[in-house]
């Protein structure tokens, strides 16, 4: 299928899903989860992502690798201010240090075992768009490679599970013999979500 029609076809599918008529049927396919994963060819990642900000200009778009970076700063600032460090070492050099001392267990640097963590920073953005009464629309999920977050984490999170309005996630995957791989290579759990593929 040509590249426009293939687009076209499953931002036609988002649409119905999101449709508040739907969000019934959406727990029920997506095994009572509250999540659409939006699958989509990881090259063509940035074609996809300025089309869903074209057709939702009110989206709340939730980008994981600016939270990435905003998490790095924020430990790296608690790891020098906590440990007495000069108050003019970097955050990046703080975080550096933070993970040498974490590195037997490095996946919780990034998930649930610290405040300013990529996953609680990723939770609290959710909650916003929530409060605001907008679709969250999470973007350059690639950057969760290598945390230890995978996407049944976000899309069981009770907070995500509860919430009266959809959460999107946009996946950069591909889906072949009923396996969904993202990035095209790491099997992936599409259980707590509807797929558009």
């Amino acid at each position: 299928m040509p590249f426009l029609t293939e687009q076209k076809q499953k931002f036609d599918d988002l649409r119905v899903v999101l449709h508040e008529d739907n969000r019934t049927q959406l727990k029920r396919t997506a095994n009572g989860g509250n999540t659409v994963l939006f699958v989509y060819p990881p090259a063509e990642e940035e074609e996809y992502i300025a089309k869903a900000r074209e057709l939702y200009p009110d989206g709340y778009f939730i980008d994981i690798a600016e939270l990435f970076v905003k998490s790095i700063d924020l430990l790296g600032d608690e790891y020098n201010s906590v440990n007495g460090t000069d108050k003019e070492r970097k955050a990046l050099e703080g975080f550096k240090a933070f993970y040498r001392e974490n590195s037997s267990t490095s996946f919780k640097v990034f998930t649930n075992e610290y405040p300013n963590c990529l996953f609680s920073l990723i939770v609290t953005e959710i909650c916003q768009a929530s409060r605001v009464e907008k679709t969250a629309f999470l973007i350059h999920t690639g950057a969760l490679e290598g945390t230890g977050i995978e996407n049944v984490n976000i899309m069981e999170h009770k907070t995500v599970m509860m919430q009266g309005i959809p959460l999107v996630i946009f996946y950069p995957a591909s889906y072949m013999n009923n396996e969904l791989l993202f990035l095209n290579h790491k099997q992936a759990s599409n259980y707590r979500c509807h797929l558009v593929k």
